[in-house]
């Protein structure tokens, strides 16, 4: 089939791609812009397209995959609709997709791309060889096309199992008919879409009902509006960070902050309920190295100086929180310098008093706070007048916490950060460019 990818960047639907194309299928994929995703894809054989233009779509395509973030005005879902081609959306194609394995799905407000890891990783390990489709890249996910330690966010396996980050955003997650379904927390994400918190509950409580009787979830029991929705037909197996194994993982783990012991905990369920070892869990947790844009650390040297980099994807409050004090936990005695790029600004918006309480208490030297990213297709209107970053930073009124347009911010820590001290670049949107920089 001859296949094309509206959005082809996102890191799902830059995975689903990758699938189709180990199955000897002719991808073709358009984005707004060219970034790691796009490259990689482009190494791979996918003929790539920047701008969403209906010339890009062929009256000989096979289907049309578009990602959640396409409007209905997009030029190529016009011209595929005028052509009358097959058209799904990335959860309807990943959902049919899920029909034809045992699949395990990972959902929760945060965490997903890191239990999705480790948990693709002990599979791994126990000898199960599943196909991955995960929200981030792993340098373990070796491919021939790329180059070495360049990671990707796909892995084509050889069994009946089938491991997907599950995204709650638009509903997506509701396509997908799962065997195994991890929920590791539930908070107010999402609000653009969802509005309430309440339309958040009730949406994770729609999807641990689409498990079948003989199915299983796994759910985090420190969360207590999550205990409270989680029950079913299905069993249900809990874990908690005051859990025994906790302090074992602690120790074994090479990532910090209680929040990754979490993951591992909901990790180390899902492997009892496949029967797996717990010698080859703890095996495979131990060798695990983080993920792209999720607390990587890298030495930089600025001149003379040489200084500690973590560049991170949080761009919630509690993400945000959860990471820093893991930095704050790991570099005790440093000075911390926090570069924030806040991501949309209906998210910013939402959740402006959750940043300001965040900003006021975290123990960290040096905040920056740059312009808010803002996503394509997923902004109201006019809401770039209701808040900004100057808003928030004037809100929370900190002596340590500054506004600084991107450039500037940079030439500020260049000018002075200095030697033993950690830099944090935090943002789920273009920021980790910025690290890039050092």
């Amino acid at each position: 089939m001859k296949i094309h990818f509206i959005g082809i960047g996102g890191i799902g639907v830059s995975a689903l791609a990758q699938y189709y194309l180990t199955q000897g299928h002719e991808i073709f994929g358009s984005d707004l812009a060219s970034s790691e995703i796009t490259q990689m894809l482009a190494k791979k054989g996918v003929t790539i397209f920047i701008g969403n233009r209906a010339g890009n779509i062929k009256q000989d395509l096979d289907l049309i995959i578009y990602s959640p973030a396409v409007k209905p005005d997009n030029p190529e879902l016009l011209q595929a609709i005028d052509y009358k081609l097959r058209a799904q959306s990335y959860p309807e194609a990943l959902g049919q997709l899920t029909l034809q394995y045992n699949t395990i799905a990972v959902s929760g407000s945060h965490g997903k791309s890191t239990t999705t890891a480790m948990l693709a990783l002990v599979l791994i390990k126990a000898g199960i060889d599943p196909t991955v489709i995960v929200g981030t890249k792993l340098k373990e996910f070796s491919d021939p096309d790329l180059s070495e330690g360049e990671g990707t966010n796909f892995r084509m396996g050889n069994s009946k199992y089938l491991v997907i980050e599950a995204c709650e955003y638009d509903g997506s997650f509701l396509n997908y008919q799962p065997k195994i379904s991890v929920i590791t927390n539930i908070d107010k994400e999402h609000l653009d879409y969802f509005k309430t918190f309440s339309n958040v509950i009730k949406e994770f409580k729609k999807f641990i009902m689409r498990l079948p009787i003989n199915g299983f979830l796994v759910a985090n029991r420190d969360d207590k509006i999550l205990v409270k929705i989680s029950r079913g037909t299905f069993k249900t197996k809990f874990y908690s960070i005051k859990n025994k194994e906790s302090e074992k993982i602690k120790k074994i783990l090479k990532i910090p902050g209680k929040h990754n012991i979490s993951n591992a905990l909901a990790v180390l369920q899902v492997a009892r309920i496949l029967g797996i070892k717990d010698s080859i869990t703890f095996g495979a947790l131990t060798e695990f190295k983080g993920t792209w844009r999720r607390f990587e650390i890298f030495e930089k040297n600025w001149g003379d100086k040489v200084f500690t980099l973590i560049s991170d994807y949080g761009h919630h409050p509690t993400e945000v929180k959860a990471t820093l004090k893991a930095v704050r936990e790991k570099y005790k005695k440093s000075k911390i310098w926090c570069i924030f790029q806040p991501h949309q600004h209906q998210r910013t918006y939402y959740l402006f008093n959750d940043f300001v309480k965040l900003f006021r208490s975290i123990k960290i030297n040096n905040i920056i706070i740059t312009d808010i990213y803002d996503v394509a297709g997923r902004e109201e209107e006019n809401i770039n007048e209701k808040v900004d970053s100057q808003m928030l930073v004037k809100k929370i009124n900190r002596q340590n916490v500054k506004y600084m347009k991107l450039n500037d911010a940079e030439k500020f820590v260049k000018d002075n950060i200095k030697s033993g001290e950690v830099l944090v670049v935090m943002g789920a949107g273009d920021i980790y460019k910025f690290a890039e920089k050092f």
